[in-house]
């Protein structure tokens, strides 16, 4: 029979401020839908007082629950350690800070009823972003898309996925993941739903310009094998302009008019170095990947467990 509870999984870090009114917010909206449901806070090794806002949480609430990473892994490590502690038949990722809407919970949560096992949520808008940020996040996404083959413009964590796709997905054995992509790669049957990207309810984003590229590009590479590709085609497009220019030099020769060329050679140089740089930084970020894989280190360290700590806490009582 299919389990009816709902696992609502929320990496948090440095958000203090936003725990509580996220708790209350989700449990107003599931109540009222009549959604029997659990929260499952991450605290991404929080240098504030996230974790103890969760245990409070959940000394209060039996369907509140938290685990603390013992320092900060990423955003991705805390959605795989969520959903490795879920107890209901499906699980929806959402942030904490109520960007992604908790009422769009109640449209995903009926798709899976209807019999869907992937519901993905897709920004119809996003929000309040600057015309940078909003630039070199399209850039993104059409360059993921065309990397992959799968269409992910505007997609984003927030998601429903099914107790058996999670199963899929923990099953995995890579340690760099990149869950947004993961769950078009798993296939299986799914939909979309779609929504306006709220506002913050308190602080401020945690995700800086230089944090959001090397998120970029390390998802990138830890999904696609294309970019390796660039060298091949950068080596064809040097050998071309190599034997164009080869042959122009030599007619020029042989006629008798042939260039100085120091500028022609240092401009080549520039170019040819600056290729040889590119090419030498892909493969390093290929080769930094497999070592990671190599070693074989788990993908966090969970440092303090509520349901451990309150389990400890009645055993002394």
């Amino acid at each position: 029979m299919k389990n009816p509870l709902l696992s609502i999984v929320i990496p948090a870090f440095n958000e203090e401020e936003n725990i509580c009114n996220t708790a209350r917010v989700v449990e107003d909206i599931m109540v009222k839908e009549q959604i029997p449901y659990e929260i499952i806070f991450v605290s991404d090794g929080s240098r504030d007082a996230t974790f103890a806002k969760i245990l409070e949480l959940a000394k209060l609430d039996t369907r509140i629950r938290g685990l603390e990473f013992s320092r900060n892994f990423g955003k991705e490590s805390a959605i795989f350690a969520g959903l490795s502690a879920i107890r209901g038949g499906c699980a929806v990722v959402m942030d904490c800070d109520l960007q992604h809407p908790p009422k769009t919970i109640v449209e995903m949560y009926r798709k899976w009823e209807e019999g869907f096992e992937v519901v993905e949520g897709i920004k119809n808008t996003r929000g309040k972003e600057s015309p940078i940020r909003r630039f070199f996040a399209g850039l993104f996404y059409k360059t993921l898309s065309a990397l992959t083959g799968f269409d992910m413009e505007n997609t984003s964590d927030f998601k429903l996925l099914s107790k058996n796709v999670i199963q899929v997905l923990l099953d995995m054995p890579e340690r760099k993941t990149f869950f947004r992509a993961m769950s078009f790669w798993v296939g299986f049957r799914s939909c979309q739903v779609h929504y306006d990207v709220a506002d913050r309810a308190f602080g401020t984003t945690k995700w800086s310009f230089f944090k959001l590229m090397k998120y970029a590009i390390t998802n990138i590479m830890s999904y696609s094998t294309r970019p390796l590709s660039l060298i091949s085609y950068m080596g064809t497009a040097s050998i071309l302009v190599g034997v164009v220019l080869g042959v122009q030099t030599l007619v020029r020769w042989a006629s008798g008019k042939a260039l100085e060329g120091f500028t022609t050679v240092i401009l080549l140089l520039l170019l040819l170095g600056g290729g040889i740089m590119l090419a030498l930084g892909i493969l390093g970020g290929y080769v930094a990947a497999i070592y990671h894989e190599v070693k074989g280190r788990p993908r966090y360290v969970v440092r303090l467990d509520t349901d451990k700590l309150l389990t400890q806490g009645d055993s002394d009582e």
